[in-house]
């Protein structure tokens, strides 16, 4: 979706920014759309989980301590990253219906804005709930620009990674203390759902899970790892444990990073949201 204003030529630079904000953590990046090199990329881990006034008076903080952030952009995207969406076929949908689509699975208030995002070339909607303050504290520093539910990111990206498979995989996103799982057939999505967990037991739990209700064989179908897990992690250790076929996945995106990440499939939402 995107916040619209009016913008003068003075405006234009090369340089795009993303934003992704949870109640856990926030990155940004800044992306030089002439040379397609990321410039800054940083992750923020907050020591306990805020609420979103407290996330926004942290984001307001960066604004006054980190330089990159007081420019002009030529574009702004800002990822919304939390449990609060459900998929809808978009045949089903109805745009007068969002909190009716929303309240089955999620726990939302009478006074929450509900947005949604078109699945791009897929017959879905995704309707969530978006941290409205911080939208507006976006607006109001930089004018007009474009926010997405981190799982529409996701799930396109996956979706085109995909597009011309032939086999079964399900796919692993590793968050602070969540993760999503997105289970693909021959381009096709069969499954999307996110998860908390603390310990390594609940991961797996959730991931086998999954396999047992889709009636996948843990022997023979694939695993595939993006996101905050590295293979000396301890979930990396105990999915190989019970997974035959494990690996990583890489990002969908073809933009140099100054400081190259030693993994491909980290930063998987933030660098392809551009």
């Amino acid at each position: 979706m995107t916040l619209k204003k009016t913008k003068t030529q003075q405006d234009i630079t090369n340089y795009r920014l993303s934003i992704q904000i949870s109640l856990s953590g926030l990155s940004f990046c800044i992306l030089d759309k002439n040379t397609n090199n990321v410039t800054v990329l940083k992750d923020f881990k907050f020591e306990k989980k805020l609420n979103p006034l407290e996330v926004l008076d942290y984001l307001k903080h960066l604004f006054t301590t980190e330089a990159t952030l007081n420019q002009t952009f030529s574009s702004v995207n800002v990822i919304h990253t939390n449990e609060l969406s459900t998929l809808v076929a978009k045949d089903l949908f109805n745009e007068d219906c969002l909190a009716d689509y929303l309240k089955f699975n999620a726990k939302i208030l009478k006074s929450d804005f509900i947005a949604y995002d078109t699945i791009n070339g897929h017959n879905m909607v995704n309707v969530y709930v978006p941290y409205v303050n911080i939208n507006n504290f976006i607006y109001d520093t930089f004018g007009a620009f474009t926010y997405k539910h981190f799982s529409t990111v996701l799930i396109e990206n996956i979706l085109s990674i995909e597009k011309n498979a032939t086999e079964l995989k399900v796919y692993v996103h590793v968050g602070i203390n969540h993760f999503e799982i997105v289970a693909t057939d021959q381009g096709k999505l069969l499954l999307y759902n996110t998860f908390d967990y603390k310990t390594k037991e609940d991961f797996i739990y959730y991931i086998l899970f999954t396999f047992e209700q889709l009636k996948l064989d843990p022997e023979t179908h694939r695993l595939v790892l993006l996101g905050n897990i590295s293979k000396d992690s301890e979930l990396y250790d105990i999915a190989y444990k019970y997974i035959r076929h494990v690996g990583f996945g890489n990002r969908n995106s073809n933009h140099k990073l100054n400081e190259e990440s030693a993994n491909k499939h980290a930063n998987f939402i933030i660098l392809n949201n551009f």
